[in-house]
């Protein structure tokens, strides 16, 4: 599978500044984050846009993406939690657009995220309201560690997976090539370059976060593919879309992140 790439520009808004008093709260590292993206009508995705914020279009296009990473080193307000520092997530997103005093901010929303450890779903669904759910959950990653990542050579291979009901549901990546930028305008800056996140509140909100972390390089995807019943897993309306073979895929490589606050936004 080759990642396709595209001339439409777009704006990184990595480096925009919250409020003077925004804090941090979470510290970690994300890493070898596959990313597995299906293009999905406008319309399946309306219902989920948080007040405040508008879907995100690439090139007339609207997508969907399962993305399976590791957290590393995980901090909450700088403390480290015993049996909590390193896990895996996947999580079911799309893209959202807000503009505030003419700069563009870029985000994401989820749809589901699924962790192995029950304090990160607790508090992220008392901090965020965000759809996390705890389920036992494996990884495996070949030809990928952070001892080597500076080797623009090795084409990694990744797995994640998580068991439901008694059924396991998977993502699988099998990497070519080298390591390398991401393209301005092209379809996996597009996926990869959102510093916001967006979550619907019970009372009809919005809260917004901050992520800040640097550019990351990324392998294409040789072969892309989700094992189980995962069409399953989510809302039926996206069990179409995530019947087929995803239209784009690559491995990023990550780095550290923060994660600040939210504030809310979009109330009546």
């Amino acid at each position: 599978m080759s990642v396709a790439t595209s001339t439409a520009s777009s704006v990184n808004v990595g480096t925009i500044r919250g409020p003077a008093k925004e804090r941090v709260f979470l510290t970690a590292q994300w890493r070898a984050l596959a990313m597995l993206n299906w293009k999905v009508p406008a319309e399946i995705l309306e219902p989920y846009v948080p007040r405040g914020t508008e879907l995100d279009f690439h090139e007339g296009e609207t997508y969907v993406s399962i993305v399976g990473f590791m957290f590393l080193d995980t901090r909450l307000l700088g403390v480290p939690i015993p049996f909590h520092r390193n896990f895996e997530e996947v999580n079911l997103r799309f893209y959202l657009r807000r503009e505030v005093a003419g700069e563009v901010y870029r985000g994401v929303a989820f749809i589901r995220e699924v962790v192995p450890r029950w304090a990160v779903s607790t508090v992220a669904r008392w901090a965020y309201n965000e759809q996390y759910v705890c389920l036992p959950m494996t990884s495996r990653r070949e030809r990928y560690a952070l001892a080597d990542i500076a080797s623009r050579q090795a084409a990694p291979r990744v797995q994640y997976a998580w068991r439901h009901r008694g059924q396991w549901c998977g993502i699988q990546m099998e990497c070519s090539g080298e390591r390398q930028p991401l393209v301005p305008g092209s379809e996996e800056e597009f996926i990869a370059e959102h510093y916001w996140g967006y979550s619907r509140q019970r009372d009809g909100s919005t809260k917004e976060f901050r992520v800040e972390h640097p550019s990351w390089e990324h392998w294409p995807a040789e072969r892309a593919q989700i094992t189980g019943p995962i069409p399953q897993f989510y809302a039926p309306e996206f069990a179409e879309t995530l019947s087929r073979e995803p239209d784009s895929a690559f491995l990023a490589d990550g780095s550290e992140v923060r994660v600040y606050q939210p504030r809310t936004i979009g109330r009546n």
